[in-house]
């Protein structure tokens, strides 16, 4: 009988089911990694978070607003994505004309769009270098080429190019709020008040800059259209 209930059990297709559910529990537990790697969510976050170092304002906004702005401005970026993937793959996908493995193969091509765009010709190259692919031709087709390459090749590619334009914005960043704090400390020195903490007096100027110039949105609109 155990025997017999097993063989039912394969015939009946229940395993397939079984492995459908196990599947989908795995994407569930990567989505986090998913969304930092695969999406523009760590340049937001780390640009946002150079933001509010480089205003002094230590926990203000909090890490959970500033996460959560981020997961916005994500989803704004990845919509034309997600629609995509959902067209292609989810639909078929839920209609059952196609199997598993034709989705993810589907749902990888906009994202690989999306990575090749935002990522240099140099960095593909380097990470090719490393794992011994061969790289594809810089020309006017590269991102049709690309489209060749595996996985583990375009994420970390696009992961070094996203942490590169976060560290450049971050730069950009702290360069006027730097000039106010060279200019508040050199006044405070002259005047000789040497034991007056130089970021109590500069944080309100710096907020009073950040205000007048509408900073908030102009930093979101900023990152959103620096996506390709």
């Amino acid at each position: 009988m155990p025997t017999d209930s097993l063989i039912n059990f394969n015939i009946n297709g229940d395993s397939v089911q079984t492995l459908e559910i196990l599947f989908l529990t795995t994407i569930i537990a990567l989505l986090p990694s998913m969304l930092v790697m695969m999406t523009s969510f760590a340049r937001y976050i780390i640009s946002l978070s150079f933001l509010r170092t480089a205003m002094g304002t230590q926990q203000t906004p909090p890490n959970v607003v500033l996460v959560g702005i981020a997961m916005f401005l994500t989803l704004i970026t990845m919509n034309p994505v997600i629609t995509q993937i959902e067209t292609d793959a989810l639909g078929p996908y839920r209609e059952q004309e196609i199997s598993g493995e034709e989705f993810l193969d589907r749902a990888s091509v906009p994202l690989k769009e999306f990575m090749i765009r935002n990522t240099q010709y140099s960095t593909i190259r380097m990470y090719c270098d490393l794992a011994h692919v061969d790289p594809p031709e810089d020309n006017a087709e590269f991102d049709e080429v690309a489209l060749d390459l595996p996985m583990r090749i375009i994420i970390p590619s696009f992961m070094t190019q996203e942490l590169q334009k976060a560290f450049y914005t971050g730069l950009l960043l702290y360069l006027p709020f730097l000039l106010i704090d060279v200019v508040v400390s050199s006044t405070l020195m002259s005047m000789g008040m040497v034991m007056l903490p130089p970021a109590m007096i500069s944080t309100p100027f710096k907020l009073l800059l950040f205000v007048s110039v509408n900073g908030w949105n102009l930093m979101f609109s900023s990152l959103v259209q620096s996506v390709r």
